[in-house]
């Protein structure tokens, strides 16, 4: 390697995981108005619309879709029972196991929230051929990330 090359290798420009994680960052802040409104977080919205997709689900099922730790989800699952969005109750088959419910208020918020995507596709500048595209071939990086997580 000659020595641009290997100057090249620390410049932040050149860092895939700087450009996803400040990606990230100026989604958030796309996010944020959009989510305000709905009064969510982001890691709430992404529980909401999971369960939107799957009511009733374990908090563990929640947990695996969105790559959380028990300890991370639990403080957001109560804070969304607080606001009346969801019901959480221990399953009847497995007392070590809680389920997460939506309640109606989290049910009607749904139509409230249909507006969001739209938006946050139309922020990216991306038509949406492009947008799924790109998704699936994040989801390609991340996937490979987690098998090279697990053979160390």
């Amino acid at each position: 390697m000659n020595g641009s090359s290997k100057d090249d290798l620390l410049q932040l420009e050149n860092f895939l995981c700087f450009s996803v994680y400040s990606a990230g960052h100026a989604f958030n802040r796309i996010y944020k108005p959009l989510l305000d409104e709905l009064g969510l977080t982001y890691p709430q919205y992404l529980v909401m619309v999971a369960l939107w997709q799957e009511d009733n689900q374990s908090v563990r099922s929640i947990g695996e879709k969105m790559y959380l730790e028990s300890n991370t989800l639990t403080p957001l699952l109560k804070r969304l029972e607080a606001n009346g969005f969801v019901v959480r109750k221990r399953d009847p088959e497995d007392e070590r196991s809680v389920r997460v419910r939506l309640t109606e208020v989290g049910k009607v918020l749904r139509e409230k929230a249909q507006d969001v995507p739209p938006c946050i596709l139309e922020a990216t500048g991306l038509d949406t051929e492009t947008a799924k595209r790109l998704n699936r071939d994040l989801r390609t990086l991340r996937d490979q990330m987690d098998a090279s997580v697990k053979k160390l």
